[in-house]
């Protein structure tokens, strides 16, 4: 290999606080450390327990066995609790990362394991929904509403905006980098978010609808409960919602692959680099906070340098400006701001809170700690004169008064009207004898002094009925986008495909048989394209699936449309090539079928690797038959949003060995992350490179194409990938040429047999993944290597398959 010709490929909130305003201002609920809260309900909980047992009739007999607290002379454990670095069931213990911090991390691929779903394996969640009574769900949420409790009270006896909040807050963490994040998996309820700065209080929001999730139980979830809480709280309040899809299953545990950002410490910034340059795939401005700091950037209150935030962050989560200014002012309608006095009253949240309080979190010690004195983000008070009215309100205060800096009671920026007219126009959450003026965020009168902030505000404010529908629609799009196509959607209120919902056409057309199956495989195989041609084009339409956010996969075929079609991984030149004749093999079929019989050029494309990868296994001496269901059809461009689409490019691609120029971490974390984007296993991502690897589907031509095929019958299924990798005949060293290149000799006569990436040597580097390489070299594996392969190959093939009752 002549390796002088070959260049090296790499180069060396809470703004939407609207409703009790959960965003913080400065070190807000940040510095919250060991101080206790009340959980009043606990309390109600034992007098009932105990009005039980003292009524019923056959306690009598066991009361001997009972222990009454007064009983308690002294506290029975003796000695001192380790502390959790000596405790093996602590999270304290260092661990292997702890150790050794630059170790791949491949539990991301082993995420809400069966053993730790206490649904069982058997539970259909869409089934279950498919039974719930949404109406009867509804009617009980809108009688919460109003039903204020004692132990956390009702602003201005509505619970809709605490509500609001608590959904916007679970759907707005998506960031369209990754599709991750967003409220499809119900993990505001988990750490770190059930713990952010920006989510204060939110465990009192979701405390007061348990008796609704207790009452309908498995039927609907906590993530759909949440988003449909929300829009019922908007609908209480006079406001028409634009729709509402079901179907987000609960997990049960954390989601261990969301990077969140490099901080350690809550509200840090350490994301920014060179002139203010946010780091992806974040959308959020700090550590903590679901979208920016409603004072301003790190709190300054410049109301121009925050419409650059909001931008960036609202872009970031797929939001034009007429969408963000519709959400910011929609959600800034109703409800209000709590920070009736300072941080430092409020104790620690949710995962830092003693077992005592049950969960509950940021006890605050500032007079009675809840209504009237509640700190949440450290601003006070509404933005609007009717805070629990959908109105016109929000632009009417904005536009109508001159506003001037001050700072609320717990010292953050915030505006008031300068107008001594507008005093006494707002009423008081709790007490109706007093009134106040309205408010505004710097986030706020960045919507009014930002030049294209502040003509779509004018024209909403002019035109209520286009602000409507606009809050109407980005606010369905908020709450939905991290769901997928609109098939996946659930219920009665689901609304008609969006734009962003990357729509496909419904089949008019009878779809092939297994008998057109084997002709389309016959002439496919027969077109003149090659093993690693027809895999690598099937690979490349399937594998833009995101498991994050459901988008991307080959149904649609929109490798042939913009921005797919032109993207650099695809190699777009032999991309047209390979398309073409593919559209061809479509074209002589359908027209010669006279039954109204059709196939799109999505099936055909998935066809055509099934059919390579059976042909590849037959040269290996195993006759295998891969899975293929038709039913796929073919997007238009007008169906396609192509700025949107361009978050799923790949930027490096491990499984066809395609490394970006400008990678920002070591290629086999980013291979980890596109196999769990693709929601892969370790021994599935493994197959699939070995696999690839030996079909020759790399990316590149001559020595780049030769990386990491470690076999001379490239073309054929089989596992010399793992064989000739895991020989100690041969020794690796960093090839000269670039340090991300390497090249293996053979130990005795120095010759160079192979060429690989990091991606290559990661499975012979990495314990866990050489463990399971060895067992795909091993002499008794051939057969299982290739069963594993097409399975894992089956599986990436039918990701988007919605349709398809193991989908779903």
């Amino acid at each position: 290999m002549n390796w002088k010709s070959l260049a090296c490929c790499v180069s060396a909130a809470a703004l939407f606080a609207s409703t009790g305003c959960s965003t913080q201002s400065g070190a807000a609920m940040a510095e919250a450390d060991d101080k206790t809260a009340e959980a009043p309900l606990l309390a109600d909980q034992t007098s009932e327990a105990k009005s039980e047992k003292t009524n019923n009739p056959d306690h009598e007999q066991h009361k001997v066995a009972v222990m009454k607290p007064k009983e308690i002379a002294a506290c029975p454990v003796m000695g001192n609790v380790n502390p959790p670095s000596a405790r093996n069931t602590a999270a304290g213990v260092m661990s292997n990362g702890d150790w050794w911090p630059n170790q791949l991390n491949l539990k991301i691929l082993h995420q809400n394991s069966a053993k730790g779903n206490p649904m069982g394996d058997e539970f259909d969640y869409a089934k279950e929904f498919e039974q719930l009574d949404l109406a009867a769900v509804k009617a009980d949420i809108k009688q919460l509403l109003t039903d204020s409790q004692d132990w956390w009270p009702a602003d201005y006896g509505h619970y809709g905006p605490l509500f609001i909040r608590m959904a916007w807050h679970s759907a707005g963490t998506y960031r369209v980098g990754d599709g991750r994040g967003g409220s499809g998996y119900g993990t505001q309820r988990f750490a770190p978010l059930n713990s952010w700065p920006d989510n204060a209080s939110l465990d009192k929001a979701r405390r007061l609808l348990w008796p609704i999730k207790q009452k309908y139980g498995d039927k609907i979830s906590w993530a759909d409960l949440m988003i449909l809480t929300g829009n019922v709280s908007l609908e209480s309040m006079g406001f028409e919602t634009f729709g509402f899809g079901g179907g987000r299953a609960d997990v049960w545990e954390p989601q261990e692959d969301i990077y969140w950002g490099p901080e350690s410490e809550w509200l840090g910034d350490k994301r920014y680099t060179g002139d203010h340059h946010l780091e992806n795939p974040l959308a959020a401005v700090q550590m903590g906070l679901i979208y920016v700091n409603p004072e301003g950037p790190n709190g300054k209150p410049d109301p121009i340098a925050a419409a650059h935030d909001i931008r960036d962050t609202f872009g970031r989560m797929g939001m034009n400006d007429e969408e963000t200014v519709a959400l910011i002012a929609g959600g800034h309608t109703f409800g209000k701001a709590h920070g009736a006095g300072d941080a430092k009253n409020v104790g620690p949240a949710p995962e830092g809170a003693t077992i005592e309080e049950q969960g509950l979190g940021w006890k605050n010690s500032f007079g009675t700690g809840k209504g009237a004195d509640a700190i949440t983000s450290g601003l006070e008070g509404a933005w609007s004169t009717t805070p629990t009215e959908w109105s016109n309100g929000y632009f009417d205060n904005l536009f109508g008064y001159e506003w001037v800096l001050t700072k609320s009671p717990a010292g953050a920026h915030q505006w008031t009207p300068k107008d001594e007219a507008a005093q006494g126009t707002v009423p008081d959450a709790h007490d109706p004898l007093k009134t106040h003026a309205p408010m505004m965020f710097t986030t706020d009168m960045a919507l009014k002094m930002d030049p294209a902030y502040g003509e779509i505000s004018k024209r909403f404010h002019e035109n209520p009925d286009q602000f409507k529908q606009a809050f109407s629609k980005a606010w369905y799009k908020l709450t939905h986008r991290d769901m997928g196509p609109v098939t996946r959607l659930l219920g009665p209120e689901v609304a008609e495909p969006q734009i962003w919902q990357d729509p496909v056409p419904k089949a008019d057309y009878k779809q092939i048989n297994d008998a057109d199956v084997a002709k389309l495989k016959t002439k496919l195989l027969d077109s003149g394209l090659s093993t690693g041609e027809l895999v690598s084009t099937a690979w490349a339409s399937a594998a833009t699936f995101r498991g994050s956010d459901k988008r991307g996969g080959a149904n649609g075929a929109r490798i042939r449309l913009a921005p797919q079609k032109d993207w650099t991984v695809n190699q777009p030149e032999k991309l047209a090539k390979t398309l073409a004749v593919l559209e061809q093999v479509q074209k002589e079929f359908n027209d010669a079928q006279t039954d109204g019989k059709q196939v799109s050029l999505a099936d055909v494309i998935v066809l055509g690797g099934c059919a390579a990868v059976e042909d590849a296994a037959k040269k290996g001496g195993f006759d295998v038959k891969v899975p293929f269901s038709p039913g796929r059809t073919d997007a238009t461009q007008e169906m396609t949003d192509v700025e949107s689409f361009s978050y799923l490019e790949p930027k490096s691609d491990g499984f066809r060995n395609h490394i970006n120029a400008e990678i920002d971490r070591p290629a086999e974390e980013l291979l980890v992350n596109r196999a769990q984007l693709l929601t892969l296993t370790a021994p599935e991502m493994t197959a699939l490179v070995g696999g690839m690897r030996v079909l020759d589907t790399n990316f590149g031509d001559g020595p780049l194409a030769e990386l990491g095929v470690f076999t001379d019958k490239p073309g054929t299924l089989s596992n010399d990938f793992f064989v000739n990798l895991l020989t100690m005949d041969t020794a690796w060293e960093k090839s000269a040429v670039c340090d991300h290149f390497f090249e293996g000799k053979d130990r005795k006569s120095g010759e160079v047999k192979w060429t690989a990436t990091r991606v290559d040597l990661i499975f012979g580097s990495n314990s866990q993944l050489r463990a399971i390489a060895e067992v795909y070299a091993s002499d008794d594996a051939k057969e299982k290597f290739v069963n594993d392969f097409v399975a894992a190959w089956a599986k990436v093939m039918n990701l988007d398959r919605f349709d398809l009752p193991s989908r779903n």
